[in-house]
């Protein structure tokens, strides 16, 4: 069996799976695709991190089944198609993935884009933010900026940068505050990581977002942002993509957080008594800290006036611009306590 072949059998799943069983096979299987299947074997429907997203959007919850989000009519080819058929098929409806099925309708094979490991080269610039003291990561941070923190064996911050860099990313500013000179000894120029790296420095800390109207010159292109602390698997394509799908002027990724209440809650009408809900699960979405903007999203920030991102998006919004919200799936860490630190090194090693 080779190796493709494993892979996509791993990426078959039956219709009633919830979506947290399609995430965590999404990740794991690393094709970016779905195969839904009814319990016969026969192919019910496909799902993309894009279909996934949808559903997100829509509301539905993680124990949803898969059905609900999956595409019922996705693009098949027959056994024996002709790969150069495939290849067109594949331009022609802008998709990287096709499932080859029997004549009974079961999956049996999957054609890949053969150049899906190979991003374009993009022109868009990433901002990191990295002048935060980490304050929550004492005593780790008393003598070494956050972003500088050893991360199966290089600095989170070079984490982010390669990568970027894999996919096709190659021009980067990283905003500077607390020990900031370490950071700009170790980086340089990037010319050793293959990339180039401007700086910006705050003279005092000035918020999540008012870095940014240090931007000299300003992004001639739509630019991502990210804090200098988050490590993720997100395409930071598909954040530019889906800003530019939207017609967005800004674009936050978030993640739904799910908060469990360890007690059961009683519903009151008044004094009276309604009902009982026990140990209900609160659902909400919450800032991932990796952004993409329009260049002209900076006319609503003042150089060397403090601002945070949500300050920004509620600027935008209040102007009359659009603003969306990527609803991400992907492994994601906030590395702001000692934990996040000791768990970022656990998984980064367990890859290595």
């Amino acid at each position: 069996m080779t190796d493709l072949e494993a892979r996509w059998r791993r990426a078959l799943l039956p219709k009633t799976a919830t979506l947290t069983e399609t995430i965590e096979n999404l990740n794991a299987v690393g094709i970016r695709l779905v195969l839904c299947v009814h319990a016969d074997g026969r192919l019910y429907g496909s799902v993309t991190d894009g279909d996934l997203r949808r559903g997100l959007l829509r509301g539905l919850s993680m124990e949803d089944a898969v059905s609900e989000i999956a595409n019922p009519n996705p693009l098949v080819v027959p056994e024996g198609t002709d790969r150069e058929i495939v290849r067109a098929l594949m331009v022609a409806n802008k998709v990287q993935q096709v499932p080859v099925v029997d004549p009974a309708g079961r999956p049996v094979g999957l054609h890949l884009w053969d150049t899906l490991d190979t991003p374009p080269e993009r022109d868009n610039v990433m901002v990191i933010m990295a002048g935060g003291k980490g304050t929550r990561l004492r005593p780790y941070t008393e003598s070494c900026p956050k972003p500088m923190l050893p991360v199966a064996g290089k600095p989170l911050l070079q984490h982010i940068v390669e990568r970027a860099r894999s996919q096709g990313i190659s021009r980067f500013v990283i905003s500077l505050n607390y020990l900031g000179q370490m950071i700009r000894d170790h980086f340089g120029d990037g010319a050793a990581l293959g990339v180039r790296i401007d700086y910006v420095t705050e003279d005092a800390p000035l918020g999540t977002a008012g870095a940014l109207a240090l931007l000299d010159p300003r992004p001639e292109l739509p630019f991502l942002v990210t804090n200098g602390d988050v490590l993720t698997d997100i395409d930071y394509g598909e954040v530019l993509e889906f800003r530019a799908r939207h017609e967005a002027a800004a674009v936050m990724a978030v993640r739904v957080y799910e908060w469990a209440n360890p007690f059961g809650v009683v519903e009151m009408d008044g004094v009276d008594i309604a009902g009982f809900v026990e140990k209900p699960v609160i659902r909400s979405h919450i800032n991932a800290g990796i952004y993409a903007f329009l260049p002209d999203a900076l006319d609503h920030l003042e150089r060397n006036s403090p601002c945070d991102m949500p300050t920004l998006f509620d600027r935008l919004r209040e102007a009359g611009r659009r603003t969306v919200a990527f609803p991400m799936h992907e492994p994601w860490l906030d590395v702001g306590r000692p934990d996040d630190l000791t768990l970022a090194r656990a998984s980064l090693e367990d890859e290595a």
